[in-house]
């Protein structure tokens, strides 16, 4: 199973989530063709009401602990209520940064 398909079913379980996005931006760095090291997670989802930024990427960062100590160099998270996805983000996904590190012209292995 991918690594994006572990992160996918671990927070699907984890979570219940109304919205959920994982996607792969591996290819936006300087990483082998096909690599699995960087993410961007946008998750909304009722366990994060009442809950403080910090809180909520801690659970997040808590379920994904093998991941992140095995295979993931970079996670993006955006947690959201049900509240705050609708009034503000709903139709404006968060971008991710550009990626600043490393030799455009090398490719690491």
């Amino acid at each position: 199973m991918s690594i994006e398909a572990v992160i996918e079913e671990k927070l699907l379980s984890a979570f219940s989530p109304i919205h959920l996005d994982v996607i792969n931006e591996s290819h936006q760095h300087n990483v082998a063709p096909g690599s699995e090291s960087h993410f961007k997670v946008i998750i909304v989802s009722p366990n994060f009401e009442g809950e403080r930024l910090i809180k909520r990427h801690r659970a997040v960062n808590a379920i994904l602990s093998e991941e992140l100590a095995e295979h993931i160099h970079a996670l993006a998270l955006h947690t959201y209520t049900e509240k705050e996805w609708i009034e503000y983000y709903a139709d404006n996904t968060p971008l991710s940064p550009k990626c600043l590190g490393g030799s455009k012209g090398e490719q690491r292995a």
